[in-house]
C-alpha cells in the first residue's frame, strides 16, 4: 500500500538569515530509483525544479530562482509564456548551450541569441533533450470561467523518461482528459492554485484516474495541500514540500 504523504519542509525554517529566492533555502532533494540509475529531484520555488541523471540535468521552468550552487543545466524545458514561468533574463544567465524545449508562444518570445539552441514541441509531440526522450502534453483551463488564463492549445506539461520512469510536469492545467489519459506514469507535479489551476478536488480526481506512483503538488501558493493529500488518501504516495521556503 502506498504511503498516503510524506512531508519536508526546506531549511528556511531553521533560525538562518537568509535571502529571499535563496536557491540555499530550497527543499532537501528527493531521489527516484531508475533503470538507468537514480534520478534527483530538486524542487526550487513554485514551478521551478530540476531534475538529473548523471551528468544531465533538466531545468523546468527556470524562473524567478537565483541558481546560486545548483548545477549547470544540459537541457531546459519550459512550459508557457507567464512571468513565473518564463523570465527571459533569467534564462539568459543560466542556459549556457544547454537546448531549450518551448512552446511556439515562448520561441516568438526568446532573447535571440537563446533562439538556435531552441525546439518547439506542440501539444502531444515527443522528441529528445540532451538524450532524455520527452512528451508534451496539452495544459489547459477547461472550466468555462477559467479558460482565458490558460487557453487550450498555447501551453505544455512535459514527461520526460529517465530509464523506465516516466515523470510528468504538468504546467499550468486543470484536469483535462490528455492528463486523465496518462499511462505508465511514475512521479507527478501537479499544480494546484485559485483561480488558475486545478482545486485540490481536481487533482485528485486526476490521480485517481491516472494513478502515478508518486505525486508532488507544486505551483500551489495560497492551496491547503494537505487538504489533497486527504482527498488522494492511499491512491498514492504524496510527497508535500515547502516550495515557498525560498520566497
Amino acid at each position: 500500500m502506498p504511503t498516503r504523504r510524506t512531508v519536508m519542509l526546506g531549511i528556511a525554517a531553521m533560525p538562518i538569515a537568509l535571502s529571499a529566492q535563496s536557491s540555499l533555502a530550497a527543499p532537501a532533494p528527493d531521489t527516484l530509483a531508475t533503470s538507468a540509475g537514480d534520478v534527483t529531484i530538486q524542487p526550487l520555488n513554485h514551478a521551478t525544479l530540476i531534475l538529473s541523471l548523471g551528468g544531465r540535468v533538466l531545468y523546468v521552468d527556470p524562473a524567478k530562482v537565483d541558481f546560486t550552487g545548483q548545477p549547470a543545466a544540459t537541457g531546459i524545458l519550459i512550459t508557457h509564456a507567464h512571468g513565473d514561468h518564463f523570465d527571459p533574463d533569467n534564462l539568459s544567465k543560466i542556459a549556457g548551450k544547454a537546448p531549450i524545449v518551448v512552446t511556439e508562444e515562448i520561441m516568438g518570445k526568446l532573447p535571440e541569441a537563446l533562439k538556435p539552441q531552441a525546439i518547439v514541441l506542440e501539444n502531444g509531440q515527443s522528441g529528445t533533450i540532451d538524450t532524455i526522450p520527452v512528451m508534451a502534453v496539452p495544459a489547459y483551463n477547461t472550466s468555462a470561467d477559467k479558460q482565458q488564463f490558460h487557453p487550450k492549445g498555447v501551453g505544455n506539461g512535459y514527461v520526460p523518461s529517465f530509464g523506465d520512469k516516466k515523470i510528468y510536469v504538468a504546467g499550468d492545467t486543470e484536469n483535462t482528459p490528455e492528463m486523465e489519459a496518462l499511462t505508465g506514469i511514475e512521479m507527478a507535479f501537479l499544480p494546484m492554485n485559485q483561480p488558475y489551476t486545478m482545486t485540490p478536488e481536481q487533482a485528485a480526481a486526476a490521480v485517481k484516474a491516472f494513478k502515478p506512483r508518486i505525486v508532488y503538488p507544486y505551483h500551489s501558493r495560497g492551496t491547503d495541500t494537505t487538504a489533497f493529500a486527504d482527498l488522494v488518501g492511499n491512491t498514492t504516495e504524496v510527497r508535500l514540500r515547502d516550495w515557498y521556503a525560498a520566497g
